[in-house]
């Protein structure tokens, strides 16, 4: 991607941090990216569901990134004007006086493991203790606090932390801690503190400090609530959102320049913007949801026209990594169970967003591939293809269409019936104990097996995207078309599915695996913009017309016709899929009514 001619500027940079690894990408101001670098990151799970990484290694890992990049671009550093960051909504923890990092477990012996993965599952106990209580601020997060949610993680650390250390403990979530680390300066994130932290911004249910004390001390967690909310960073009070000095920003605010000493380490300049952070999938709306498309006419939107932020109502941004986020906005609060929301501010000001999730999609795939019997055969063949194992399935799939007569390539499991929360349900059921189940399973171990296995989970995948979109539309949304993000926009079988399990067109990134970092690189530049325009940093207009202006148009998969073959199929294994979670419930509860009174 190295291009030396580049030398005009200004440029920024966006860095993600992913679940497995950071990227860093170095952007024009035109939005064309001019260098990419990707390092993994590593995750212990020494015990199951105890899932943890360094902020160390993490952060070392950003600095390699930038360093990479502006090697390969060549760019004057002094017109690398703005620098934005997300990363995943996990749980990091510091002492508060010192800033080092502080061992979350699970048997408390290495603080530089001082993260709490998004994926960690190891509250289950605390989130129900959390839930139970009913408080209004869980009508913001669709009626229940998520397993993976930041509260039920800090409530497991106060009740598993050696006597005396809790006392010491500061929270950041990982983006916040990102533009601390890149400031020096404690503003935090809107997003990640609504979303995953229990935040109510300010006029929401009456909030002034952001904060409910009567919620963290009806939880447990009274020392949250000690030192003016301290171990969460403090609060949001209401002289400071008049004046627009909140150190809760929504996305893309200005924050500050780099500090000496990140700058020195990222090898920038203090002259570069840092921008508030986001939740990774959050980037990803900012990353596509403002691309041009043949839509644009049907949607009667002209991005070239129109400066309002109205057009990306109904454009539902759907990321899929190792897990999936499904987000939208909208101008009014809309209240679905078991989709997280609404919240208020956190991408544009007077905005409120609703996000609906899946735990395990990605991952789920490589699950489903990687225990079969024939996995080691897929990956020989494929790599004597040369080309991924998915596209090397899709491609067996359409053979064997022709070798046993079939339809179409759905047709070929339409007696198979998947069932896949293998790491419990995020929405739109908010139940972490579901899980996965089959019916159709025969002896069959070869690679052609496992082909079907494959294509019935990415029909998983699509028809529990459309039932979250149902939840969404039936509280008030109105969904036009899903703008994709995320390594699965290369599975072309998945998203024909999803176009036509959910009836919405598919809209395909220009930068398919770069789309959220790109989306992070466009904080970065809507920061600087702000701050080069001296205007006020609780502005939304300046974000989205970055994102508009930077954003690269885009290609559209549509569903087929209704009535076609494949479309009433679909209908009819979505009217099973809610059956076969339905009766998974009605089992264990069967069982368990069993369990209590008579064993």
């Amino acid at each position: 991607m190295s291009n030396t001619s580049n030398t005009k500027g200004p440029f920024y940079i966006g860095v993600d941090v992913g679940t497995g690894s950071v990227r860093a990408c170095l952007i024009n101001n035109t939005g064309k990216i001019l260098s990419l670098c990707e390092d993994g990151i590593e995750k212990q799970e020494l015990i199951q569901e105890h899932i943890t990484q360094s902020s160390t290694e993490i952060w070392n890992k950003i600095c390699f990134c930038v360093r990479d990049i502006l090697k390969q671009s060549l760019v004057d550093i002094s017109k690398v004007k703005g620098i934005g960051f997300d990363a995943t909504c996990s749980l990091v923890v510091v002492d508060k006086t010192t800033h080092e990092p502080i061992a979350v477990g699970p048997n408390f012996l290495n603080s530089d493991q001082n993260i709490i993965l998004w994926m960690d599952h190891r509250a289950p106990k605390q989130t129900d203790f959390i839930n139970k209580t009913g408080h209004k601020c869980l009508k913001y997060v669709g009626g229940k606090m998520s397993i993976e949610m930041e509260i039920p993680k800090i409530k497991w650390l106060k009740d598993n932390l050696p006597t005396g250390t809790f006392e010491r403990c500061k929270f950041y979530d990982l983006s916040d801690f990102l533009t601390f680390k890149a400031t020096g300066n404690q503003a935090k994130s809107l997003c990640a503190a609504a979303c995953k932290q229990g935040f109510l911004p300010y006029g929401v249910e009456g909030s002034i400090t952001g904060w409910s004390p009567e919620f963290l001390m009806k939880i447990g967690l009274e020392e949250l609530v000690e030192n003016d909310f301290a171990k969460l960073g403090g609060p949001l009070t209401s002289e400071e959102s008049n004046r627009g000095k909140s150190r809760y920003l929504s996305a893309g605010n200005y924050i500050a320049g780099l500090c000496n000493s990140s700058s020195i380490q990222l090898g920038l300049t203090t002259e570069c913007i840092v921008g508030s952070g986001i939740i990774d999938a959050y980037a990803g709306w900012v990353g596509t949801v403002a691309a041009v498309s043949e839509l644009d006419q049907d949607m009667n939107t002209n991005l070239s026209e129109t400066k309002s932020v109205d057009d990306a109502i109904g454009r539902l941004a759907v990321v899929a990594g190792t897990s999936t986020c499904h987000i939208t906005l909208s101008r009014k609060p809309y209240f679905a169970e078991g989709v997280w929301g609404p919240y208020k501010d956190i991408l544009i000001k007077n905005f409120w967003c609703a996000e609906g999730g899946q735990s395990c999609t990605g991952e789920l795939l490589a699950h489903i591939l990687s225990s079969h019997p024939a996995y080691g055969e897929l990956k020989k063949l494929a790599k004597d293809s040369r080309v991924s194992v998915y596209d090397y399935l899709n491609t067996l799939l359409a053979d064997m269409v022709n070798e046993r007569g079939e339809r179409s390539i759905l047709a070929l499991g339409k007696h198979i019936f998947f069932y896949g929360d293998l790491h419990g349900n995020r929405s739109p059921l908010a139940d972490a104990t579901m899980t996965g189940s089959i019916i159709g399973l025969t002896m069959d171990t070869t690679i052609n097996d496992l082909a079907l296995k494959y294509l019935v989970t990415c029909e998983f995948i699509s028809q529990q995207t459309r039932h979250i979109i149902e939840k969404m539309t039936s509280s008030g949304h109105h969904i036009k078309a899903l703008y994709m993000s995320g390594g699965q926009c290369r599975n072309s079988l998945l998203m024909d599915l999803l176009t036509n399990a959910t009836g919405y067109p598919v809209v395909i990134p220009r930068y398919i695996d770069s789309a959220v970092v790109f989306g992070a690189a466009l904080l970065g530049a809507s920061a600087s913009n702000t701050y080069e325009q001296n205007n006020n940093a609780e502005s939304g207009d300046i974000l989205w017309d970055t994102m508009r202006s930077m954003t690269k148009s885009s290609k559209v998969i549509k569903p087929a016709k209704n009535g076609s073959a494949d479309r009433l199929l679909l209908e009819v294994k979505y009217k099973i899929y809610l059956r076969m979670a339905q009766e998974q419930k009605d089992y264990r509860t069967m069982v368990d009514t069993l369990e209590e009174h008579h064993m």
